[in-house]
């Protein structure tokens, strides 16, 4: 019988998805399997898919078309949240030999027996009220082994109209502290000086196993190791008095939030079932840089909301102008089935939607500069990658600003303070 030796992977959407498909690979490792480019001849081709928007799912079906393409005879599994939702879809694609939905994706080797090209798609699809397990999962960014992405959180009970994250995930849950913590120190004990703490909805850790997202930030920070905590994103209503005065007082947490707002408009929010108002936004911004030194804050945003008109879109912009933030996520609204927003009235035209996505992209930009511009000449903490590019290092600061310098070996994957000379007008530079 012929061994397969050769798998690779490609990931669509969320960090979180990156984490798991990390974890997934580990599992082909040990069962003897070499990880090659997607881009190369292979025998297994695994595709981790999303389905946030429109795009993810048309992308899915050029990757799988793009593989078969390299070898017409791999065995092509897809997972991930476009497989949970819409399997008898995906199976329908020629040349799909397996699609596993959120429960399966991590047992995949105890599924089937051999990869051998099949007739028909093999469908292992949980319903989403069973979706109860939690699987934990890390990745590691390219540019070397200096930041991992450490999955402690999965699914989300909100209601957000115009989601469907929560029929692709199931319901919040997470891992116990203990669990959790001592992951977290297999983590600082390979030498990794940043971990970013992932997951669906991250602040909502804990809820249903009696503790919460504070008291497991309080517990990892008193790991031994030189080491920085990073929250990946954060829910509004979700981001606490402990956890921001936590932020200012100890140095292991980095001071940088990402806080989902999706609108500016009370009307658009509202339609939303966002859980906080415009006044609770501003004023959780607000407090957070008066309490919190020289912090970075990003913020998602959704423009072309059914029912968003030009005011509607003007109250977004002006809100954002005026809010002390670094730099804006943009999202179009993109029409998913299964949600309550895609049978809501005023569509936005497409053509409309784009506009809007742009004048805010533009309005990111200069929110970015601004921020950048703000360090030059201050110290910050940074940790530099691997990566040599030209003679040039880059790496982030604690607050999330992307540094510029000249290659030295004896500054990758140290926790370093230097002075920002400089900004490009991309980077600050050192």
């Amino acid at each position: 019988m012929y061994v397969y030796k050769k798998v690779a992977f490609h990931t669509l959407g969320c960090k979180l998805n990156f984490s798991e498909t990390s974890t997934i690979g580990n599992q082909f490792v040990e069962k003897g399997f070499k990880i090659v480019d997607f881009s190369d001849l292979a025998d297994v081709y695994v595709i981790n898919t999303c389905t946030v928007t429109e795009n993810a799912e048309k992308e899915c079906r050029q990757i799988v078309r793009r593989a078969l393409r390299k070898n017409p005879n791999a065995f092509l599994a897809v997972t991930g949240c476009y497989a949970q939702l819409r399997p008898d879809e995906i199976a329908g694609i020629e040349g799909v030999d397996m699609v596993l939905g959120s429960n399966e994706k991590f047992k995949l080797f105890s599924l089937i027996d051999s990869f051998e090209k099949k007739d028909l798609s093999c469908i292992y699809v949980s319903p989403t009220e069973k979706l109860d397990e939690f699987n934990s999962a890390v990745s590691f960014e390219s540019a070397g082994r200096t930041r991992a992405f450490f999955k402690i959180q999965d699914g989300c009970d909100y209601k957000c109209t115009y989601c469907t994250i929560p029929l692709a995930r199931g319901e919040s849950r997470s891992i116990s502290i203990n669990e959790t913590v001592n992951q977290f120190k297999n983590l600082v004990e390979q030498n990794f000086h940043e971990v970013i703490l992932t997951g669906v909805n991250v602040g909502d850790y804990g809820k249903k196993i009696g503790t919460d997202f504070y008291s497991l930030l309080k517990e990892l920070t008193n790991t031994d190791g030189e080491f920085r905590l990073r929250i990946s994103s954060i829910e509004p209503n979700l981001l606490t008095d402990d956890i921001i005065k936590l932020t200012s007082t100890n140095s292991k947490v980095c001071n940088h939030f990402h806080i989902p707002l999706q609108s500016g408009s009370a009307k658009i929010l509202k339609l939303m079932q966002r859980r906080y108002n415009l006044e609770y936004f501003e004023n959780l911004i607000n407090r957070i840089n008066q309490e919190i030194e020289e912090v970075g804050i990003g913020v998602d945003v959704i423009v072309g909301f059914p029912g968003e008109t030009n005011d509607d879109f003007l109250d977004t912009y002006n809100f954002l102008k005026d809010l002390p933030i670094s730099y804006l996520h943009v999202f179009t609204y993109s029409e998913r089935p299964n949600t309550q927003a895609i049978d809501m009235d005023g569509t936005v035209k497409v053509n409309v939607r784009k506009k809007r996505n742009n004048m805010l992209r533009i309005l990111s930009a200069k929110k970015k500069q601004e921020f950048y511009k703000k360090f030059v000449g201050k110290t910050l903490e940074m940790l530099f990658e691997h990566e040599n590019i030209n003679g040039f290092m880059y790496g982030w600061t604690s607050n999330y600003i992307r540094i510029k310098a000249a290659y030295d070996e004896s500054m990758i994957n140290k926790l370093v303070k230097l002075t920002i000379k400089d900004f490009d007008g991309e980077f600050c530079t050192i």
